[in-house]
């Protein structure tokens, strides 16, 4: 939570120093967030690694396996998770949002996540994914795992992911992709799969939010998401099943 706090204090004095330099530097409102997010998760991230004695090497892969394996092995099997669980919590916002309608300030906020302007994009689909995935499994859950259970290491980061999302249309869908992350990352101490897994998430939401919606289009994808995720799901428990076969 402190971490989560530093956060907040570094993108605000971030965002107002490239607002008062917005003439000179001539950013769009998007260029300016996603420029505020980069620095500011680097100025964060640049003080945890240094008095933890962290190196980037050890935060995105750590364990025994090689990188290269864990793209080719992992990867693939984790990305077919993505169509159904982009199809669960579609449903589950629909749900939220039809008995908590969003206010005004909050379809100004989804609306500008979802624009189609270059920056946005790449702050959603790339920067988000890879700092999120820096912070919440490799610092977060990173600790939690050295000090709790298992179990109560996977779920409390989770809940964490969730909460900072800070509204509860995103909270359900923080959660569960939290838990499917905190599980890939303890299994192979590596954040490559949970880079992947985040960033086809957030490009699938982007993508799916600017599609046309037919009746017979989401029963065909319906089925298919079913059928990739079991096989995804299959592959996973096979290859990271059981004991933790990557330290």
């Amino acid at each position: 939570m402190l971490l989560f706090i530093a956060l907040v204090l570094f993108e605000q004095l971030i965002a107002y120093a490239l607002f008062d330099a917005r003439a000179l530097l001539d950013l769009t409102e998007a260029q300016r967030s996603s420029l505020t997010v980069l620095l500011g998760n680097g100025c964060v991230f640049a003080l945890v690694m240094h008095f933890q004695d962290l190196g980037y090497r050890d935060l995105f892969h750590s364990g025994a396996s090689s990188a290269r394996a864990t793209l080719g092995l992992i990867v693939p099997p984790t990305l077919l998770l993505v169509p159904l669980l982009l199809l669960v919590m579609g449903w589950v916002q629909a749900v939220m949002t039809h008995f908590f309608p969003l206010s005004a300030w909050e379809e100004q906020g989804f609306a500008r996540m979802g624009s189609d302007e270059f920056a946005s994009l790449l702050a959603v689909c790339v920067l988000a994914p890879v700092l999120e995935e820096m912070l919440f499994r490799g610092i977060v859950l990173r600790g939690f795992l050295q000090r709790y259970s298992r179990a109560t290491a996977i779920v409390g980061s989770a809940v964490l992911f969730g909460a900072v999302h800070l509204n509860m249309y995103q909270f359900m869908g923080g959660l569960v992709a939290g838990l499917i992350l905190g599980w890939l990352y303890e299994r192979t101490r590596s954040l490559i799969p949970c880079i992947a897994l985040h960033g086809a998430y957030n490009t699938g939401a982007t993508m799916l939010s600017e599609a046309p919606h037919r009746a017979e289009d989401g029963m065909a994808f319906g089925l298919l998401s079913l059928v990739a995720a079991v096989c995804g799901a299959l592959a996973l428990r096979r290859l990271l099943g059981g004991e933790r076969a990557v330290r």
